[in-house]
């Protein structure tokens, strides 16, 4: 895993907002918006790892689509390499779509049941570089097998005759086809057997070491994020709430909703777990649609002030890289 510089970050992720329209009658006369993504900045350097966390509905799936391409920013802007994505030309467009690529969560639903693994793994190679002839791109397929742990004879089968670890790293195989440097894992293992999650995650930090690659990884596992990242964002209702190095974040988290989060996650030590006390967060994550005043998380804080109802927060840096937006730090 890399470490941060002063170099032009490989992504930079500014005040980015993803809203979708809800019709709320069935005639759509009245106009009200999801707020999947409120304002989201971070940056990550070439070959570091963010870890991006929280509740399912959070909105961090969002985050990495809307990274990707496969959303349009309703506000913010996102850029690659110093080159903000929106005021690109077509051309620069694909380019980039081939440098960054993603791994999909559900690795039944990502792959096309009716394509070969070899023709799903072809299919980037083909469209970002048509000039390739079949030898070589058969050759490069039976590479990328390899790379992920698979045998070249499996690019014959479809994707119905594979488990779901073996399904996940046909995925990470397509995503590896055009040579990115920058991979979205939305989940990467949550749809995987847990005895085989771990086998992803080594593979994919030995992969990264390998071929030099930048990862945002999107995940609601805290102590999978603290394994692979070399710093981590919390994000809640759509909003980032903390961000600093893994180890910071795992022995002096600041956040209230990240205190709660982290006294969830099981330690090994059965003496130091019978001590520790779960954070019980009351209520359940208010809508997107309809987000409460000042903070976001007032209505669940175990902390909450009176500031907390009217004004919402600030991002601010503590010391160190870290930053948390929160009144009662």
């Amino acid at each position: 895993m890399g470490s941060s510089s002063a170099q032009t970050p490989i992504l930079q992720v500014n005040k980015l907002k993803k809203y979708f329209r809800q019709d709320s009658s069935m005639f759509g006369r009245s106009e009200r918006w999801l707020k999947a993504v409120d304002g989201v900045t971070f940056t990550i350097q070439t070959g570091e790892t963010l870890g991006l966390v929280g509740e399912s509905g959070c909105g961090k799936t969002t985050v990495g689509r809307t990274v990707i391409g496969l959303y349009q920013p309703t506000a913010g802007w996102v850029a690659y390499k110093g080159i903000n994505l929106a005021r690109v030309t077509a051309s620069r467009r694909l380019k980039n779509r081939r440098q960054m690529q993603m791994i999909f969560q559900d690795p039944y639903a990502s792959l096309n049941p009716r394509m070969t693994v070899g023709d799903i793994i072809g299919e980037p190679i083909a469209i970002h570089q048509p000039r390739i002839r079949n030898k070589e791109r058969a050759d490069r397929i039976n590479e990328l097998l390899n790379m992920v742990g698979l045998n070249p004879e499996h690019a014959n089968r479809y994707p119905h005759e594979f488990s779901g670890g073996q399904r996940q790293r046909i995925g990470i195989a397509r995503a590896l086809a055009v040579e990115p440097e920058l991979i979205v894992c939305d989940e990467p293992v949550s749809a995987v057997d847990v005895s085989i999650q771990a086998q992803i995650i080594n593979m994919l930090e030995e992969l990264q070491e390998k071929l030099n690659l930048t990862y945002l990884i999107i995940a609601h596992d805290l102590s999978m994020v603290k394994h692979i990242s070399d710093r981590v964002a919390v994000m809640y209702l759509g909003k980032i709430v903390e961000m600093v190095e893994s180890e910071e974040l795992y022995n002096n988290p600041l956040h209230p909703y990240t205190r709660a989060l982290l006294s969830a996650v099981p330690i090994a030590d059965p003496d130091v777990e019978r001590q520790r006390k779960r954070i019980l967060l009351e209520g359940d994550l208010p809508s997107p649609v309809n987000p409460p005043s000042g903070c976001y998380f007032h209505t669940r804080c175990y902390r909450v002030l009176p500031v907390c109802r009217q004004q919402e927060p600030a991002m601010r840096e503590l010391g160190n890289g870290h930053y948390v937006a929160c009144h009662n730090v």
